[in-house]
């Protein structure tokens, strides 16, 4: 493993290690979605997922009410968990930095560098181009 990817490791696992509420930016209600994936893997590892969807704001994704935008959230935000095209970066990184949220994630296929920089400058962990699900199971498995 590299440095850069030890690096990465490091930077991951305590972006969970910290966190308790996950906002999952993009949450769908369609449970072949990989958004609905993502969060219901991380509601079974005990974490406390808020969905945000505008268009599906005041109603419930699995279990748990849904919101249209990170200030409507009445909790505070460890991770911001981005399902959204790479161009809506931007804005959702100024908008965890609004609520001062820890870390700006960003899933597979989703990179941008000025949302990276800013949330970085802003003192946010920032985890580009990966899958919480994923990272979560690969560096938190138990090993038998």
């Amino acid at each position: 493993m590299s440095i850069s990817e030890t690096t990465q490791d490091d930077k991951m696992t305590a972006c969970f290690a910290e966190a308790k509420v996950i906002a999952l930016v993009g949450a769908s209600p369609k449970d072949v979605r990989p958004s609905y994936q993502v969060m219901d893997y991380l509601l079974t590892q005990g974490f406390t997922v808020i969905p945000v969807n505008p268009g599906m704001a005041g109603q419930e994704i699995l279990g748990q009410h849904c919101y249209a935008q990170l200030a409507d959230i009445p909790h505070n935000i460890d991770i911001v968990d981005v399902f959204r095209q790479s161009e809506a970066c931007l804005p959702l990184a100024n908008e965890a930095i609004a609520v001062n949220a820890k870390c700006f994630w960003m899933q597979i296929g989703v990179i941008n560098e000025a949302a990276r920089q800013l949330a970085e400058t802003a003192g946010l962990t920032v985890v580009e181009d990966k899958c919480t699900k994923i990272e979560h199971e690969r560096l938190f498995a138990k090993r038998a």
